[in-house]
């Protein structure tokens, strides 16, 4: 997942659509979409499709962060030369609560600079919203983008605008790893950038339960389970792990089995798995699905949690009294979300990376992040879009604490333990991108319903196989 947020198309009824799209086009409303039942669930244990709340709601719970006098003035220096233009321009992406409010915090420099209103709209149903708004016509200046694949399809439309028309392109290339840059060009023209990025494969504990792990982690995948032998019975259960997001619920199993592949088969068969040249009754493919099952097996509240538990909440267990569990699978994100949110760094929470499996591939990492991209070449678009991406506004933009930035300039994080996620993306021996945002979305589709269905019953594992490799055969035929 992009961000590791939720992503895929849902069924949505059209006039809820519609009324967000609008919304995304004009005046900045930030209403989201009532939620919808989710389609991919297994009928048997489908959850309540719960959409984020509506972002202007969960925004105005949270307070505004608090940034340095000098990274502020830094980041409007950086605006007022952008030149005052007034106007307005319309932003959709899914950030709500914590996170949308550091991106309020962000922008606030640049309207004031440059007199550009920046009308912000919030929902976590993405891929629905433009896919209504491609059809209709209407559609906002710029907006989050689903993935790498969905990108791919919106370029291929005609649907983004080239960047390289909008951006500064000598400092953007300079400032970002060749590797983002290329993940966000199309036939030779760059129509994605990415405002953030994140590590994933994090294994996040209680330090007060299980002890400072961070100085000392379990270096394999053995030593771990060598941990859960020694540590269980100091919570209910192992893991924590749940996966309802809507209509994409199923996507936060992707990251484990992800992380899975990466670090027993290598990277080289990850990429060759995403784009579609690894069947997925591979033996080693099969390996890693029962990995994942054996996690689900020693999850709290068992398989019936793990479907229905909203992904945001899926570590609130881990620091409750007694422990509902010892370790929570999930990207850097989580620590804006559920109970996270309200706990302190360090002391209450703090991570180690995904421990190696093969031993070659140990610093291997996972990364994902939001991928923006214009629909609308207009001046309020292209200067949101070069203060975006600059170090003063990406500087300013992690200052919050939720967020890591894709710009080389960038160097100090607010807190120890975004300088150590920083550090490990840029430590990386081998980096690779989120393998089922870069699927087309019939096979990302299947691949999170197979999840969810091997996840409720574990013995229709060769069925389900069988069934992606289906998929596979025809959903990349023209991808």
């Amino acid at each position: 997942m992009i961000q590791g947020r939720p992503r895929g198309v849902r069924v949505l009824a059209v006039g809820a659509v519609m009324m967000l799209v609008a919304a995304a086009c004009s005046s900045g409303a930030t209403t989201a979409p009532t939620s919808a039942p989710a389609s991919a669930a297994p009928a048997a244990s489908a959850a309540p499709a719960s959409a984020a709340p509506a972002a202007s709601a969960a925004a105005s719970a949270v307070p505004a962060p608090s940034y340095s006098a000098t990274a502020i003035s830094a980041a409007q220096q950086y605006a007022s030369t952008l030149g005052k233009i007034g106007g307005s321009v319309s932003v959709l992406a899914v950030w709500g609560g914590s996170e949308q409010a550091q991106f309020l915090a962000m922008v606030k420099p640049f309207e004031d600079a440059t007199g550009i209103t920046v009308n912000y709209t919030g929902t976590r149903d993405e891929p629905a919203v433009l896919t209504a708004g491609i059809a209709s016509g209407q559609l906002p200046d710029i907006a989050g983008l689903p993935g790498p694949a969905q990108m791919q399809q919106y370029a291929a439309a005609g649907k983004l605008q080239d960047l390289s028309t909008m951006l500064d392109m000598n400092a953007y290339t300079s400032q970002t790893p060749s590797s983002l840059v290329q993940l966000g060009t199309v036939s030779g023209k760059l129509v994605g950038i990415f405002l953030d990025v994140s590590a994933k494969g994090q294994i996040w504990y209680d330090p007060k339960v299980v002890g400072d792990l961070a100085s000392n982690p379990p270096a394999t995948w053995s030593d771990l389970q060598t941990l859960i032998t020694q540590d269980k019975s100091k919570a209910q259960a192992p893991w924590c792990f749940s996966v309802e997001s809507g209509a994409a619920s199923g996507w936060p199993a992707t990251d484990v089995l992800e992380s899975f592949v990466l670090h027993t088969q290598g990277p080289t068969y990850y990429n060759n798995w995403w784009a579609g040249k690894v069947k997925w009754t591979d033996p080693g493919m099969k390996a890693d699905w029962q990995q994942l099952g054996q996690m689900v097996a020693q999850s709290y509240g068992g398989a019936n949690r793990v479907l229905t538990a909203n992904f945001a909440n899926a570590g609130d267990p881990l620091f409750t009294t007694p422990p509902g569990c010892l370790f929570l699978h999930q990207a850097s994100f989580i620590t804006g979300l559920g109970q996270f949110a309200n706990e302190q760094k360090l002391t209450d929470y703090n991570f180690f990376p995904f421990p190696a499996i093969t031993p070659q591939y140990a610093n291997a990492v996972e990364g994902a992040g939001d991928l923006f991209g214009a629909f609308h070449n207009t001046p309020q678009a292209a200067a949101l879009m070069k203060y975006l991406v600059s170090a003063q506004a990406q500087t300013l933009f992690v200052g919050g604490g939720e967020f890591l930035s894709a710009n080389k300039g960038v160097a100090n994080y607010p807190n120890a333990m975004n300088q150590r996620l920083g550090q490990i993306l840029s430590g990386a021996t081998s980096f690779v991108f989120d393998a089922s945002d870069q699927m087309p979305t019939p096979m990302q589709t299947a691949f999170y319903k197979g999840l969810l269905q091997y996840i409720q019953y574990p013995s229709q594992l060769d069925s389900i196989l069988q069934n992606l490799d289906s998929v596979q055969a025809s959903s990349y035929t023209t991808h």
